[in-house]
Formats: structure tokens, C-alpha cells, sequence
């Protein structure tokens, strides 16, 4: 059920590993590139509860989630073809600002595949098994993104595809990996949707939810307004586990060019740059791969120390790991650093929703899964406006000060974590 994971993350690592580098090319200032991501995040936060709230009331000859996660695949693939061929909308619109609408439009679709795999694993699995159901799921993000970020690597030194272009214009290793995550994201996609099976929605239904009267945006305010004391809890956590991330895939290519590599800052065409974008993409690929084997060992480590521990140690990992770049100039040594980081991503895609999935009616799982992505939105929104000028006025334009500032966000994530309250399931809320 969790295989078309495999498929939006390997599309969902090509955007995060060389969007900023993309946007760059294009002609984005360092200080500028968070304005253009925030628009991945405001689609999030409008799309996912509605497709939240849907999918909970769809019933279709393809299930309730599934019609949502394949429509979604079709348009994020065409998307991630377009990404790194923005230019050739220039007649239209400036490729910057071709390259940022493409990204709204990939990270919408990406979104409406998303949510609903959320909200599959908790449909069809009892309580005892979600922490492996996520854990699993965390796996396959894992190796979808392991693929997709070192792609432009592998092609570019095992394949000896162009890793440098004119200026201007994306070098074909990075546009060949587009192609080749949306066919990926579309297959992984596909496999899920032929072989899950769904449960008719009668399985679900609750009483309270039948008597209801209040629909669509009503209800989501609703749900909104009354969500679970542990959804609150965790969506500080979250705050500031989401704040760092995004500086960490907005900033990473600018600061390790310039910090590690010694790259004057406006360098965003040498091959030098090059190499150092397609070495961050490769590191991201690292952190992912040790997500994906720490994932398989969350069940077990959860189970002697309980998930809200493991979930602050991981966080802590991940600190210390972003932190400790500021101190690195071997871009190899690199990979210690994100040996943490992959720690509090695998923790971050799965013992959020273990715990939350407790504390969630069946009959709404959908909608407050979609709701709790407001609290992944939110964080990534506020950065998108105050981290542009924070580089530029207070950091002097190096982004390196971001990634610092990153490390230290996950370490009062995982302080927050003392607050959560973990629970079995309830019936009602």
C-alpha cells in the first residue's frame, strides 16, 4: 500500500535537492530563493485538508484515497518535466517566474498524492501496527529519495552526461533525472493504485459523523477548531522541525558552495558550483538512505523506550548534525553530518502520524490528516518570509547561518517533544 511513496519521493527529492539550484540558474538571489518556495507551502496548507475532507466522503470504483494520490501523480509527472525547462515558457513569462509557478504546480499535485497515502496506512491498519505501517512507509520514502537525489550525481560521473550548461540554462543531468522521476513517480503510483484494496466506506461510518450537517468548508473549520489535545501538542513540535527542514532545502546549496567550497556567492554557473550542487544532492540522497534503514529499526526502539523518546532522540541527531556543517570544510566529512540529519527525517515522516493516528476517529482520518499538514505548511510559510531577509540583513547574505539556525530549531523540536501526549485509539472527539 505504501509502494507509490516510493514514487513521491523520488519526484519530491529531485525538487528538493535542485529547486534552489534550478531557481538559481535562473537568476534568483540567494536572499530571494525562500519567496519562491513558499509557494509550495501555501498549496499544501489550502489542498491537503480538502482533499483530506473528500477523500474521507469518496466513494469510487477505485476506492475513496486512491483517485486522489493518481490524479495527483499524473500532474506532479508533467511537472517534473517541466521544472528544468522553464525557459522555454520565456515568450510567457520570465523563466524565473516560469521555474516558480512550475514548482507551485509540482508541490500542489505532490500534496494531492500525499495526503491520502497518510490517511491509507491509518485506514487500513490496527493500532498496534501503525508504527510499522509508518516505519515501512518511511522506508520506501527513504529509497525513492536515495535514487532521486543522487541522480544527477550518477549521471553526471558514471555516465558522463553534461553537468555544466551556458548560463542560464540547466545542465542535462539534472533534466535528464527530471524525466526519469516522473516516470518513476507515475509507475510507483500506478502499482499502488491496482494492487490495494480499499474498505467500502460503511466500515468507517460513525454515527456522529451520519447526523452531521455541517459540510464542506464548514466542517473543515470545524475539525479545525476542535482538534485533538495531541494534534496541538505535536503541531509544536512540528513547527519547528518543518522550520528547519525548509531552511535546510532552501539554503543548502548557497551555503555549502560558499562556506565549503569557498565559492564567491555569485557563482551559480562554474563547474565548481556545479559539482557542489550535485554533491548537496547527493548528501540529501545520504541522509535518505540512512532514513530508510533507520526507519526499519523505529518499531523496535519505540517499543523499549516509547515513541515520544525516540522521536526526541532522533530530532537531537539531527541538530547536532546540521550544526556541525558550520564546522566542516572536507565536503566528504559532510556525510557524518547528515548521518543526523537522516535520523530526524525518518522520525519526522513517521512517529508524528503513529502517535497522532491514536488519537483520531476513523471516520475523520482523512481530513485531520490533511488538517495536521497545516502544521508542516505553517512553519515553512513563516520562513518563506523572514528567512529572506534574515540572510540578507542579519546574516550578510551567508546562508550557512541558516543551516546553524536549522540545527538549533530541531533541538527545541525535541525539547517540545516532553509535552505530547500519546495515546490508543479513541472513538470520538
Amino acid at each position: 500500500m505504501s509502494f507509490g511513496f516510493f514514487g513521491i519521493q523520488f519526484g519530491f527529492a529531485l525538487q528538493n535537492g535542485n529547486a534552489s539550484r534550478i531557481l538559481g540558474i535562473f537568476g534568483a538571489h540567494v536572499e530571494h530563493l525562500s519567496r519562491f518556495w513558499l509557494a509550495a507551502p501555501l498549496t499544501g496548507m489550502i489542498i491537503q485538508p480538502i482533499i483530506g475532507y473528500y477523500s474521507d466522503r469518496t466513494w469510487t470504483s477505485l476506492g475513496r484515497r486512491r483517485p486522489y494520490f493518481l490524479a495527483g501523480a499524473l500532474i506532479a509527472s508533467v511537472a517534473l518535466m517541466f521544472m528544468p525547462n522553464a525557459d522555454i515558457l520565456v515568450n510567457i513569462l520570465p523563466p524565473l517566474y516560469a521555474g516558480a509557478g512550475i514548482l507551485m504546480i509540482m508541490d500542489a499535485s505532490f500534496n494531492v498524492a500525499m495526503e491520502p497515502f497518510r490517511a491509507l496506512v491509518a485506514d487500513l491498519l490496527p493500532s498496534d501496527q501503525r508504527t510499522l505501517g509508518f516505519s515501512i512507509q518511511t522506508f520506501l520514502i527513504g529509497i525513492g529519495a536515495v535514487l532521486g537525489s543522487f541522480l544527477p550525481y550518477i549521471f553526471a560521473e558514471f555516465f558522463d552526461i553534461a553537468k555544466t550548461a551556458a548560463p542560464g540554462e540547466v545542465p542535462f543531468n539534472v533534466t535528464l533525472s527530471f524525466y526519469v522521476g516522473a516516470a518513476s513517480f507515475l509507475i510507483a503510483i500506478l502499482w499502488t493504485v491496482s494492487t490495494t484494496k480499499e474498505y467500502p466506506p460503511h466500515e468507517h461510518a460513525h454515527e456522529e459523523d451520519i447526523a452531521s450537517t455541517q459540510k464542506g468548508l464548514s466542517q473543515i473549520v470545524s475539525d479545525f477548531t476542535n482538534m485533538p489535545a495531541t494534534m496541538k501538542q505535536l503541531g509544536l513540535v512540528q513547527f519547528f522541525s518543518w522550520f528547519a527542514l525548509f531552511s535546510m532545502w532552501v539554503f543548502s546549496t548557497s551555503a555549502i558552495a560558499t562556506h565549503v567550497y569557498g565559492l564567491p556567492m555569485s557563482d551559480t554557473s562554474s563547474e565548481t558550483y556545479q559539482d557542489a550542487g550535485n554533491w548537496v544532492s547527493g548528501l540529501f540522497g545520504i541522509y535518505n538512505g540512512v532514513s530508510a534503514v533507520y526507519a526499519l529499526f523505529l518499531p523496535a526502539i519505540a517499543k523499549m523506550i516509547g515513541r515520544k523518546l525516540t522521536h526526541a532522540v532522533s530530532l537531537t541527531a539531527g541538530g547536532i548534525g546540521l550544526i556541525s556543517i558550520y564546522f566542516i570544510h572536507d565536503p566528504q566529512l559532510l556525510i557524518v553530518s547528515m548521518i543526523g540529519v537522516g535520523f530526524a527525517w525518518a522520525s519526522i515522516l513517521a512517529m508524528p502520524y503513529a502517535i497522532l493516528a491514536g488519537s483520531i476517529p476513523p471516520y475523520k482520518m482523512g481530513i485531520y490528516m490533511g488538517v495536521f499538514n497545516f502544521f508542516i505548511t505553517l512553519p515553512q510559510i513563516v520562513n518563506g518570509i523572514v528567512s529572506g531577509p534574515i540572510v540578507k540583513y542579519i546574516y550578510g547574505s551567508h546562508a550557512i547561518y541558516s543551516i546553524v539556525m536549522a540545527g538549533v530549531f530541531l533541538l527545541i523540536a525535541a525539547f517540545c517533544v516532553r509535552f505530547v501526549k500519546d495515546q490508543d485509539d479513541v472513538v470520538q472527539v
